[in-house]
């Protein structure tokens, strides 16, 4: 399941940016996946639950924007959504496209909660 090395990388990116933002958790993650990145929404659900307690991202509200694959035909120049990645164009029939919008597996937003500050006691 490659799904738990994607979070387990997903968790080494959001601890190295608390870090070097001095901050103490994640509040919120966005994640940005297309619909032929070859991730499978269970296995990754699994593999978050599994992977995310006692890190900086054990709190976070997470949402996942799914992305559909767009295409440019490569004989009409017309765009056009895939379900795989040789689809031919509905316009003309050519299977040469230019792939627009699939593949994306990245972190989109990430929300950080920084260190309280201790009230002095007087």
């Amino acid at each position: 399941m490659h799904e738990l090395s994607i979070v387990m990388s997903i968790v080494d990116i959001a601890s190295e940016q608390v870090r070097e933002h001095d901050a103490d958790y994640v509040e919120r993650i966005e994640l940005e996946i297309g619909s032929l990145a070859g991730i499978e929404p269970q296995a990754l659900e699994f593999a978050w639950e599994a992977a995310v307690p006692d890190t900086v991202l054990e709190k976070a509200v997470r949402n996942i924007h799914y992305l559909p694959a767009r295409a440019r035909c490569a004989a009409c120049s017309q765009e056009f959504e895939l379900q795989q990645l040789f689809d031919p164009c509905p316009h003309c029939g050519e299977y040469f496209s230019d792939l627009l919008q699939g593949k994306e597996l990245r972190i989109k937003t990430m929300t950080l909660i920084g260190k309280e500050e201790p009230t002095p006691s007087n």
